[in-house]
């Protein structure tokens, strides 16, 4: 894959361009304890370790978009879900969780490797035990994002402030059946993982006017920033100490990105890099903003970390690493725009999805998740060992 843009300066969609976008990418993805000042830095490594450092995790949440939703959105009023085939085509069973890939999520693979489950559940799916709760749930909505008006975008998702008020309401349901005590040990003692900001970007931003007339690109970051200092706090207020925040991926490098900003999007399948160089923008400004929000944080005992998503992303397509053949287009279909309700019973597949780090034109493979999940372990086990 030809790494290098075909299209370095900003050349904002066509309102043809924009529609199909908002369509297609509505479901985008997209520091120690203290003591005085002490803060620990980023904690990024590129192996994995075999099991968890940590006997003391009791849970783990998570909130984001598509990224890290198994399948809230198949209970809201959103048409935008991934709750059908070939979603799922490589999870037990074949089943379609809403999960927008063939298998697992990082966030499956986190939880499998400091050992509380093998699958983080939606909270929103009305089946789940009182036992599937205690071990932890995902909050996560496709489509969601920290500016408010991206999940007004796309339609019915969960607003980030609503997956608070979720966990909020998650924590009256185990008072309810275990006490204030219990509860407020497994809250405290639970890892939780942060995975959003790509359609704030990629959907928002670089596709609708509204933003673009109110902000330039470092102003609008620093919105951005500004909505997830109040996030974390209300987190924090909650009572999480133990939080991974995951940066924002090379979102120039999606497939579908590349088609609609590409001079060729058949032959021109190179990232887009204006795109991508937001990402890096906002991700140091990200490093910086945590850091002082540990730095200041009267919060006792927390622990803030930055998953390395970008690095470790661009690594593998800029190399072709793992088997990665196709770096440039998903499975599903042409892989070049197929995406949600693009990517359904009908599409042809790829004959060997293990070449291919996408699944569809937006997000990754069940294979590049577990590889993207090794890399981020040793950050991992930072946030929860003893």
């Amino acid at each position: 894959m030809n790494m290098t843009s075909s299209t370095n300066k900003p050349s904002f969609l066509s309102l043809h361009n924009s529609s199909i976008l908002i369509s297609v990418l509505s479901s985008l993805l997209v520091f120690s304890c203290i003591s005085g000042h002490n803060v620990a830095g980023r904690r990024i490594g590129k192996g994995g370790i075999p099991s968890s450092t940590s006997k003391t995790v009791s849970a783990i949440f998570v909130f984001g978009d598509s990224t890290s939703d198994p399948g809230n959105n198949n209970f809201v009023k959103t048409p935008f879900r991934g709750n059908f085939p070939p979603y799922g085509h490589d999870f037990p069973n074949h089943v379609a969780t809403g999960r927008f890939t063939n298998g697992r999520l990082v966030a499956d693979f986190v939880a499998e490797h400091i050992g509380v489950k093998q699958y983080v559940p939606p909270y929103l799916d009305p089946k789940l035990t009182i036992d599937d709760l205690k071990t932890g749930v995902s909050f996560a909505s496709a489509g969601s994002g920290f500016d408010p008006l991206t999940p007004t975008i796309i339609s019915g998702v969960l607003p980030m402030p609503s997956q608070l008020e979720y966990f909020k309401e998650y924590q009256t349901k185990m008072e309810a059946a275990f006490g204030k005590e219990e509860t407020k040990k497994l809250v405290k003692n639970a890892l939780y993982i942060i995975s959003a900001g790509t359609n704030d970007f990629v959907v928002n931003y670089f596709t609708l006017p509204i933003r673009q007339k109110e902000y330039d690109l470092p102003s609008y970051i620093n919105f951005c920033l500004e909505q997830i200092r109040q996030f974390m706090q209300g987190l924090m207020e909650m009572g999480a100490r133990r939080i991974g925040f995951a940066s924002l991926a090379p979102m120039g490098c999606l497939p579908l990105v590349i088609t609609l900003n590409s001079d060729n999007a058949i032959s021109k399948r190179g990232c887009i890099e204006y795109i991508s160089a937001a990402a890096r923008e906002f991700n140091a400004k990200l490093e910086k903003e945590l850091h002082v929000l540990q730095s200041n944080s009267s919060f006792h005992c927390s622990r803030i970390a930055i998953l390395d998503a970008y690095t470790s992303t661009f690594d593998i397509l800029r190399n072709q690493k793992f088997g990665f053949k196709e770096v440039a287009a998903g499975c599903c279909g042409t892989g070049i725009f197929e995406a949600t309700f693009l990517c359904n019973s009908k599409t042809p597949l790829c004959s060997d999805v293990s070449k291919y780090f996408f699944w569809d034109a937006i997000h990754p493979t069940e294979k590049a998740y577990g590889i993207l999940s090794l890399a981020i372990q040793p950050t991992i086990d930072y946030l929860i060992k003893d």
